[in-house]
């Protein structure tokens, strides 16, 4: 299964009930900081919508919610990796993305056999403090060499405008977030996303 170029990442299924219908068919939940019962509620509406509209949906952090739910895929981070139960989320038959950093990560993560590595931040990102400075697209061909046939996800600082370079850089997805969610047209975003990847 070919995953699209473009993937975006959202903190509730409002954003997926209206970016779906444009032609996003690869999408990130991401929520943060939501009692149980919400993140279960939001896992649901959004595995329901994705399924719609034929898109692919992962889960960030929320494995158990998401083996639960009977969803597709799972995204960790570093720090979830630490807490999350590997072996059920395999026996579940989840797919695998995990973020990765530094090469010391990376060599964690290409152990688990991951079916994408999301490098970042390729570009300085205003989302949250991170310890590493931007990756640079040197690093994104460097890490795209050392993953081979594993999709690589680039990630941080990304717009419309830096798409291609980083597509052309090596890497087989460009993730955005803030470029969509802070911008004042977001579905023209979106469509101006779309065009720039297909």
């Amino acid at each position: 299964m070919t995953l699209d170029r473009f993937y975006p990442i959202f903190d509730h299924s409002d954003w997926l009930r209206r970016m779906l219908p444009l032609g996003v068919k690869l999408v990130q939940l991401r929520m943060k900081d939501l009692p149980e019962e919400a993140v279960r509620t939001q896992v649901a509406l959004s595995r329901d919508l994705c399924r719609e509209h034929g898109a692919v949906l992962v889960i960030n952090d929320h494995w158990q919610a998401a083996i639960d739910l009977g969803c597709d895929w799972v995204h960790l981070g570093q720090e979830d990796l630490d807490d999350a139960d590997l072996s059920a989320i395999r026996k579940a038959g989840l797919k695998l993305g995990v973020s990765t950093h530094d090469d010391d990560e990376l060599e964690r993560v290409l152990a688990m056999e991951p079916d994408y590595v999301a490098l970042g931040p390729v570009y300085p990102t205003i989302l949250k403090k991170m310890k590493w400075h931007e990756q640079g697209l040197p690093r994104v061909t460097e890490w795209k060499a050392r993953v081979g046939q594993t999709p690589l996800v680039g990630i941080g600082g990304m717009s419309v405008e830096r798409a291609a370079g980083v597509l052309e850089a090596g890497a087989d997805i460009v993730s955005v977030v803030t470029d969509i969610t802070l911008h004042a047209e977001p579905e023209t975003r979106v469509r101006q996303w779309i065009e720039a990847t297909r």
